[in-house]
């Protein structure tokens, strides 16, 4: 029940946005009463980071997983960024409202920052080269973080575009740099 839920909210959040509903639609929405979704959840807010959680739980896999599959770290930064990309662009919505959240209110924040240092954490454990100071790393792993996630959301939302900027190039750049980042 309670991952079904999840799954349904998240797939609301992310057409609808946080705001465009409220917990007694996800409950119907996911085939069960109101009070049952109590039962699994506090409130809306509650939910929207067990949705959030769980995607960052599966995209993270799919990385751990191109690591995995590719030899080389121009192979590596290919498909870490066509997943990641793709990621991005099939849950914008969702991604949306947890941006606007994590700068309106403080809880989504904290549970935002505690999934950013288990980023960091997974981060550190997929990526060789360990030998450098623990605390460069962690700052370089910050930085390849945030370039790939910001500029990833851009593409998928139509930024670059606006811009008059081409995909292509944006994506071989930012490939280029995931790339050089993994070979430090």
């Amino acid at each position: 029940t309670r991952d079904r839920l999840v799954a349904t909210a998240a797939a609301v959040f992310n057409r609808v946005g946080y705001h465009g509903t409220d917990s007694n639609r996800l409950a119907r929405a996911a085939g069960y009463a109101p009070a049952t979704f109590y039962k699994h959840f506090p409130d809306k807010r509650a939910i929207l980071l067990a949705a959030y959680e769980a995607w960052m739980t599966t995209e993270w896999r799919a990385i751990d997983a191109a690591l995995r599959a590719a030899s080389t770290p121009a192979e590596r930064a290919d498909r870490i960024v066509a997943l990641v990309l793709a990621h991005h662009r099939r849950w914008k919505g969702l991604r949306a409202s947890l941006r606007a959240l994590v700068a309106s209110d403080a809880a989504v924040r904290r549970f935002h920052r505690a999934q950013r240092r288990r980023q960091l954490d997974l981060l550190a454990v997929m990526r060789p080269g360990r030998a450098r100071n623990a605390a460069d790393r962690r700052a370089d792993d910050a930085i390849l973080l945030f370039t790939l996630e910001r500029t990833l959301d851009a593409v998928a939302e139509g930024e670059t575009a606006a811009l008059g900027l081409a995909d292509e190039d944006v994506l071989a750049r930012l490939r280029a740099a995931v790339r050089a980042s993994l070979e430090r």
